[in-house]
């Protein structure tokens, strides 16, 4: 069998239940050693034959997975935050499809709660916004074109931004054209939940420059908007005055 597995956004015990015990169960691990805090690889078992997969490409990483099945093992395929999110696994599972070759998916935490956790924010508040917007800087891999940074920005919710470290003039210029005002609180969170955890307040206008302050190249999410700030309203949900199926408001 082959697992796919979410290691989590870095924090060594951030990975679940599941998929420590799937880690100590492997024959082999193929693991996405430029993102995947390496301290995880303390779940496997002895014996057990690890490979570095930021150096391979598709077509060894599937080798490895058939070679593996082939002689009646279990393989575990780590990657960083959760799957489902910018993980190249859709790739995989339908070469895996066309091979016969059966797997599951474990979820992980993703790297976007992990930044909420480190800003000790809520992205979701009353009257400011009640919708996040998970996507990144079109660079070398573009996006598509309703996809674009400035048509998502026109919705002035909260955003993250996974994959941009690197772009943040166009991100800040992106921004901007797409209707944030300059003083819109925004923040950087490098290696979120990882030992070396660090965040940087800003706002949209000064992005770049407080990544140049300090010397934030990769390894961080942007995060954007209203949720940053201090004003909101109270939940409903816990308001005396609110009535719902559990309680009756008192005025």
């Amino acid at each position: 069998m082959i697992h796919f597995i979410g290691a989590g956004p870095g924090g060594e015990d951030l990975i679940t239940v599941r998929g420590a015990r799937l880690l100590g169960e492997a024959d082999v691990i193929i693991y996405a050693g430029s993102l995947v805090n390496p301290a995880l690889l303390k779940y496997k078992r002895e014996g057990c034959v690890v490979h570095d997969s930021a150096g391979m490409t598709l077509e060894e990483v599937l080798s490895v997975m058939r070679e593996t099945e082939a002689a009646g093992g279990d393989t575990v395929r780590l990657h960083t935050g959760d799957p489902a999110l910018y993980g190249a696994i859709r790739e995989q599972m339908d070469e895996l499809d066309r091979l016969g070759l059966a797997y599951d998916v474990t979820p992980g935490v993703s790297a976007f709660s992990g930044a909420a956790a480190a800003l000790q924010a809520e992205y979701t508040l009353p009257e400011v916004s009640q919708s996040v917007i998970i996507t990144r800087m079109a660079g070398r891999t573009p996006v598509p074109e309703g996809e674009q940074l400035r048509k998502l920005a026109a919705h002035g919710c909260t955003m993250v931004l996974f994959l941009s470290t690197g772009l943040l003039e166009q991100v800040e210029e992106e921004l901007l054209a797409g209707g944030y005002a300059p003083d819109t609180p925004a923040a950087i969170v490098y290696k979120a939940t990882w030992p070396e955890e660090r965040v940087y307040r800003c706002t949209v206008a000064t992005l770049a420059q407080t990544a140049r302050e300090h010397h934030v190249t990769k390894t961080a999410l942007i995060t954007v908007g209203g949720f940053l700030g201090d004003r909101y309203e109270r939940s409903k949900l816990y308001d005396p005055a609110f009535t719902h199926g559990y309680r009756e408001g008192k005025a």
